[in-house]
């Protein structure tokens, strides 16, 4: 008798916490709605940074000079050195076709064929690649 109250009581307890379970196990699914769709539909198109179109070295008159430049695709940003490998200057033009002007007095009219460099320190340079 003992024996069966004594199962009866431990077969009670164990089943004591299921008995305080009565929710729905949580979904998980990857198909929820993107808690930042709104945010990304409203959000700025992105421009990405145009490729490099020409990468040349062009010598330059007066003084046989060296200058080297990297042409971008669109035609409105140019990056040049007097230096190989230095740091480059970036110049940007407001429309095709235009000169690319950098702070500093830095300016270039032309294309990676030909070009009037204006770099401060070395002054107005001709110059063809």
């Amino acid at each position: 008798m003992k024996m069966r109250l004594f199962t009866a009581a431990a077969a009670a307890i164990a089943l004591l916490p299921l008995a305080a379970c009565d929710h729905k196990p949580e979904v998980v699914d990857s198909r929820d709605p993107d808690p930042m769709a709104e945010q990304l539909k409203n959000a700025p198109k992105v421009e990405l940074p145009p490729a490099i179109k020409a990468t040349v070295s062009m010598r330059c008159q007066p003084g046989n000079a060296l200058v080297f430049a990297d042409f971008f695709e669109g035609d409105k940003i140019v990056a040049i050195t007097a230096v190989k490998d230095g740091p480059k200057t970036r110049l940007t033009a407001p429309a095709a076709g235009e000169p690319f002007t950098a702070d500093g007095g830095y300016k270039l009219v032309g294309n990676s064929k030909s070009a009037t460099v204006t770099i401060p320190g070395k002054g107005t340079l001709t110059c063809k690649s």
